[in-house]
């Protein structure tokens, strides 16, 4: 996996390097800025972007517009972008281009290494990743919906849908089998009217009507 990483802190962006280098990840190019990444993606063609959110000049929103500009440019380049807060526009906001390849998370999951890198590697090969802090705050503000059908636990599994998390994945965080994860899967899609499409296309879009982009 070829990486392009955009991180404004020196300390953050080297202990990076090094953690992807000892995964065996290549990081190709380390910027600073929103302009830099931008630069090095037309170079390099990475596989993946990590990119910061609040960059210089302004440290407000740079890497993410960067991330949404790259994103219209090619579609099917996987980006994760990491946030030093839970801010749910961004989140929202990137998600609404698309699902695939698409990653925010909290720095703070960084110091958990191995589940970071498989975080990565998720969204380098097409799938999710959504920090389980911005979901949270996706839940609370919903109001009356097709969502407000859901029982407790489909709302866990769905959040944990939107996480990225496969069917043995949430089966191993909730301690369920994969069959009764099946059941509640199947419940929300037919609770959310998504019985039509194929599978995968359908998890996108319980995935869509639970972040509401």
């Amino acid at each position: 996996m070829r990486v392009v990483l955009a991180e404004d802190s020196v300390l953050l962006r080297e202990g990076l390097i090094r953690l992807l280098g000892s995964a065996g990840i290549e990081v190709v190019a380390a910027v600073s800025d929103a302009e830099g990444l931008l630069r090095a993606v037309d170079e390099h063609v990475p596989d993946l972007v990590v990119t910061d959110v609040r960059m210089p000049p302004t440290h407000t929103d740079e890497g993410l517009r960067a991330a949404l500009v790259l994103r219209r440019q090619r579609p099917t380049l996987a980006i994760l972008v990491l946030s030093q807060y839970v801010e749910e526009r961004y989140a929202t906001q990137l998600l609404s281009t698309a699902t695939s390849g698409i990653g925010y998370l909290l720095k703070d999951r960084v110091a958990d290494v191995e589940e970071f890198l498989d975080a990565l590697r998720r969204i380098a090969a097409g799938g999710t990743a959504l920090d389980p802090e911005v979901v949270a705050q996706l839940l609370l503000r919903r109001h009356s919906d097709p969502l407000d059908r859901l029982t407790r636990r489909e709302h866990e599994v769905l959040s944990l849908i939107a996480e990225g998390r496969s069917n043995t994945g949430i089966a191993e965080a909730l301690v369920v089998s994969e069959s009764a994860v099946g059941k509640h899967i199947n419940n929300i899609f037919t609770k959310l009217d998504l019985s039509g499409a194929d599978k995968d296309h359908r998890r996108v879009l319980a995935v869509l009507r639970f972040l509401k982009v």
